[in-house]
């Protein structure tokens, strides 16, 4: 089988830089809360959502997140999958009569820019795999429909600018659903480590899972099954051969074309613990190296499952990110072994952060923090409040790119076995064309943004 190209058409340094300059203004000038406009809706009035991406997530998602809200309908579903789209519906349609809910019939589409074109449609909720994540987006902002935009962010460092600027020019409103924003004892310990109670923050452990307990399989190209469109479910990326093995989740996790594997896709979520505590420290420049395993050779796997990797930040701050095969050392301190989580170690004292445990060597902030609730499945009704300006993004856009950055600078690095430096104030890796390659992926025509 031949094997696709990783980077796509070369882009010279200094497009890239110029790239990244033109777009920096948007990233910088966002706000945590936009001004409203005439077009807000009042306090109590729906929103119409579009779901765009219904698979396991997805279809989890719209169930747990959306469904029950009293606050929004659930009108338009669109997948590449022909039987996911229209079971979904038709769900949908089920529940709000079931529930003597008075709602627009949900309809299904196989191209999102049809639900993008109806001017009743405020929002969209995307779930697709990784490399549609930010192309989705731009085309959603440039409609001008609020977001809730899937975790990891996306693959090119350019098109991250292009999203910043089409949500500022569109005054749209973007919820990066990195879910543990809104659960009670993060918000707490967040609080906590920003009011200074744990002392001035020196060091940082981050862990999380570094691949799913699968092998890499072969892929022998077969006819592609009726009912769905292999081509638009691979959009921008590069188009390989089909075979079913090729678009499973774990396969769009662990092939380069479509993602930098756990790195970015389990690792947005303690590496946005991580800058939600510390924003103002980790948003500067920082060097960074490390090493790591790929998957063997011979299957369609092709990106890092295993890494160490270390973070020097200019203000001295020190940030280690580990898989959870590496992280013996690093959760050693924890009486539960939770597979991801984030450490803060302050010149008091530490606080270790996970979505099922918490806990701290400071008897009084580890009380607190336990007697509060861990599990929260309000990202939905979240959204809903930032759209009608009830509340702040909390999950904003700007420090989705930095926590998404930290994640590629690892790939990076691991990748061309050197320490590598990343520059935010001009967008690049500095002095290092090889680097500044890796973080641009060229979109295949027609779905170029």
């Amino acid at each position: 089988m031949k094997k696709s190209s990783h980077a796509g058409k070369p882009v010279s340094r200094r497009k890239f830089t110029e790239l990244s300059m033109k777009g920096m203004a948007g990233i910088l000038m966002i706000p945590a809360i936009l001004p409203a406009r005439n077009r807000w809706h009042g306090a109590n009035d729906r929103i119409n959502i579009a779901h765009i991406g219904v698979g396991d997530r997805g279809g989890w998602e719209l169930k747990n997140y959306f469904l029950p809200l009293q606050g929004s309908n659930s009108i338009a579903v669109c997948d590449v999958h022909r039987d996911r789209r229209e079971s979904w519906a038709k769900q949908i349609g089920q529940y709000y009569r079931d529930n003597s809910v008075s709602a627009t019939e949900c309809q299904s589409y196989l191209d999102f820019e049809e639900i993008l074109q109806r001017k009743d449609i405020d929002a969209v909720h995307i779930t697709t795999p990784d490399h549609w994540h930010v192309p989705a987006a731009i085309r959603a902002a440039r409609a001008g429909k609020h977001i809730m935009l899937a975790k990891p962010l996306g693959l090119s460092y350019p098109d991250y600018k292009k999203l910043a600027k089409a949500v500022a020019d569109k005054d749209v409103r973007f919820h990066y659903a990195t879910q543990q924003r809104t659960y009670e004892h993060m918000q707490a310990a967040i609080a906590m480590i920003k009011e200074g109670k744990i002392g001035d923050i020196e060091k940082v452990s981050v862990w999380c899972p570094g691949k799913n307990p699968v092998s890499s399989p072969e892929c022998t190209e077969v006819p592609v099954p009726d009912g769905f469109d292999f081509n638009r479910w691979t959009g921008p990326a590069p188009l390989n051969t089909y075979c079913p093995d090729r678009v499973t989740n774990n396969s769009s996790w662990f092939q380069y074309d479509y993602s930098i594997g756990f790195l970015a896709g389990w690792g947005a979520h303690p590496l946005d613990v991580l800058v939600w505590a510390l924003k103002e420290q980790v948003k500067g420049k920082y060097s960074c190296e490390g090493t790591g395993k790929f998957w063997s050779e011979g299957g369609i796997y092709d990106n890092i499952y295993s890494w160490d990797v270390k973070y020097i930040y200019a203000n001295g701050l020190e940030v280690q990110f580990v898989s959870m095969d590496t992280a013996e050392n690093v959760i050693a301190h924890r009486d539960e072994k939770e597979s991801n989580g984030t450490t803060f170690y302050g010149t008091n004292g530490w606080i270790s952060l996970s979505r099922n445990s918490v806990q701290s060597n400071i008897p009084e902030i580890h009380g607190k923090l336990n007697a509060l609730t861990r599990d929260n499945h309000s990202m939905g009704q979240a959204f809903l409040d930032v759209i009608h300006g009830k509340q702040k993004e909390i999950c904003p856009l700007e420090e989705a790119i930095i926590s998404d950055t930290i994640s590629h600078m690892g790939d990076i690095a691991i990748r061309t076995r050197k320490r590598v430096t990343w520059d935010p104030r001009k967008g690049e890796v500095v002095n290092d064309k090889e680097g500044n390659k890796l973080f641009i992926r060229e979109m295949r025509e027609p779905y170029r943004v």
